[in-house]
């Protein structure tokens, strides 16, 4: 497959080094948009401390590719890059390209939906990465794996198409039987981990371990069980329980990407967190005072970025 990412995060940089190792370079470019290629063209990727190089365009190289339409488009980018990544790939996607969102959440493939064929979406969450980013570098211990699923049987094709791709790349995946569950279960993890840490200042370690961090930390991932069951969803006390025991296995002194925009004064994902709580909370006329009182502060945070540097 001819592979077209974009965003150049961590997830964007650990699943496209393995296109790269496996298929070859010359099968995978990243997109971006002709102000980001101008600011980032020059940049030097290092993974693990290893030098990367990457074929790198913006929209007016698109004619310059070697193919006229992308087999497969990976969107790594911020949740408020969403948008502008859905019109930005228009040009490199055919009516068989396969799409596969890395991001977090529950409702990035229904956007992406809103311009393209459901069937050639694949649902898809990244779990169990640890990757830091730090500027153009990017450390980890766990590369982690994708799982991915379909809804409906008309996106049977795509998928096979995808699975097959990553096993000839080794991109690590887990086939689900019910991947909307495991959306929800992820998306519980980080309405969780990702909040806390941002509101705390903390590591895993301190929003595990201080008192009232670990105590908004549940009572966020509660509220994410709680609404879940409303939107059809069982997540059990089981699912919980585990969740739980997987924080407990992250790098202690590591922090995830939340608390990293925060720390590097860039906006943070909260509209896909507590936002789409609170979205779907007022759709059922229920509270989350935990998620309320997260979104709220975060955006408070975000109100004292300076005004340089903080996209």
């Amino acid at each position: 497959m001819n592979t077209i990412i974009i965003g150049m995060g961590a997830l964007g940089l650990l699943f496209g080094r393995c296109i790269a190792d496996n298929a070859g370079k010359d099968h995978i470019y990243y997109l971006m948009d002709s102000d980001r290629y101008r600011r980032h063209k020059d940049d030097i990727y290092r993974l693990n401390g290893e030098r990367m190089e990457f074929n790198i365009i913006d929209t007016d190289m698109i004619k310059e590719l070697p193919f006229k339409k992308a087999d497969l488009v990976m969107i790594a980018t911020k949740y408020g890059g969403l948008r502008e990544a859905v019109d930005m790939m228009k040009d490199v996607t055919g009516d068989d390209t396969v799409i596969v969102s890395l991001l977090n959440g529950i409702i990035s493939e229904d956007i992406i939906a809103e311009t393209y064929k459901r069937e050639n979406i694949i649902d898809c969450v990244p779990i169990g990465m640890d990757a830091m980013r730090d500027g153009c570098s990017v450390d980890y211990t766990q590369i982690g794996k994708l799982q991915i699923g379909i809804r409906d049987a008309s996106q049977k094709d795509a998928y096979s198409r995808l699975t097959g791709f990553f096993n000839e790349t080794k991109i690590p995946y887990e086939s689900v039987d019910d991947i909307r569950h495991a959306m929800w279960n992820k998306f519980m993890i980080n309405v969780g981990i990702n909040q806390t840490c941002m509101v705390y200042g903390t590591t895993y370690s301190g929003a595990m371990n201080i008192p009232e961090a670990a105590e908004d930390l549940k009572g966020a991932m509660q509220e994410v069980v709680k609404l879940a069951e409303l939107e059809g969803v069982s997540l059990t006390k089981e699912d919980y329980d585990n969740d739980i025991r997987i924080l407990s296995t992250l790098k202690p002194d590591s922090y995830p990407s939340m608390r990293q925009d925060a720390v590097a004064g860039r906006y943070s994902e909260v509209e896909l967190f507590a936002g789409t709580m609170l979205s779907l909370a007022q759709k059922h006329g229920i509270e989350l005072p935990v998620n309320r009182r997260y979104y709220d502060r975060i955006k408070e945070i975000e109100s004292g970025y300076p005004n340089i540097g903080t996209r």
